[in-house]
């Protein structure tokens, strides 16, 4: 861009009525991400503010800017989980984490014959496993864990019926095509085991932390009473070599779940607002 046109959109920004809010965006941009971060006198209704005062500018509508910003904080920029002490869990709720395909599959590819084996559940499915065995060790209650995570509970720590129940396997097609249920789905078929919702007590959600927020939303818009355990640190690694693409980075991961997170909101105010359509 020209110094000319760059000069010109300052006067242009400057001559509207929107100049009263730049003051706040200078602040904005003058102060980094890790300033943000590290600097606790940067409140989260300071920082809205500031966000606001910006979108107030690239839109010219105040009344637009105040209502996306909480928005945009809540997706964006919070990803704190609702607690509770592992002695007031009723019932564990493991959900997977991507896998990785199993070397059945692989040392037969190119013979010709489509492998309909189910994956392998991945490192990242064992720590998740790991810390509903840690959760359970503080509270020996029922465990419902998606497929990826049971088998590891089963191998690794000998669980059974008694104390685990599985929960929707991926589905394998004879082209050897792997299709996942996602969480909502999974929460579904676990409140079916039980019968209610209610029936679980209160949940203890373990998975992958960045998993973790969305996957208490998809479970609470079910019914559940769900929290993440106090106690429990849940997994942050990501695995290169995961089945999913998505799985394999952190950065692109948030991505994809911060998507389907402005999606169900999408649905949710659609649904809210025009119920007939």
């Amino acid at each position: 861009m020209s110094n000319q046109i760059m000069s010109t959109r300052r006067k242009f920004l400057l001559s509207t009525s929107a100049a009263a809010t730049l003051p706040a965006v200078a602040a904005a941009l003058s102060v980094s991400r890790n300033a943000i971060a590290s600097d606790p006198s940067v409140s989260n209704a300071e920082l809205a503010r500031q966000m606001t005062g910006k979108l107030d500018v690239e839109l010219n509508d105040p009344t637009t800017a105040s209502v996306e910003v909480p928005r945009l904080l809540d997706i964006f920029l919070t990803w704190d989980l609702p607690l509770i002490p592992a002695a007031q869990v009723s019932t564990i709720v493991a959900y997977s984490f991507g896998d990785r395909p199993n070397a059945a599959n692989d040392s037969t590819s190119g013979s010709g014959t489509a492998q309909s084996t189910l994956p392998a559940p991945g490192p990242i499915n064992e720590e998740i496993a790991d810390a509903v065995y840690k959760l359970y060790q503080l509270k020996p209650v029922m465990v419902f864990a998606q497929w990826e995570v049971a088998s590891v509970l089963t191998s690794k720590y000998q669980m059974n019926s008694s104390n685990l129940q599985s929960v929707l396997p991926p589905v394998v097609a004879s082209n050897g095509t792997v299709s996942y249920p996602v969480v909502s789905n999974v929460a579904a078929a676990i409140i079916a085991l039980k019968g209610t919702a209610a029936a679980l007590g209160k949940v203890a959600i373990v998975t992958h932390r960045d998993q973790a927020k969305s996957a208490i939303q998809a479970s609470s818009a079910l019914g559940m009473n769900a929290y993440a355990a106090q106690e429990i640190t849940l997994p942050v690694d990501y695995d290169s070599q995961a089945s999913q693409p998505t799985n394999r980075r952190r950065d692109i991961y948030l991505l994809s779940d911060m998507t389907n997170q402005f999606a169900t909101l999408r649905a949710n105010l659609i649904a809210q607002e025009y119920p007939n359509g």
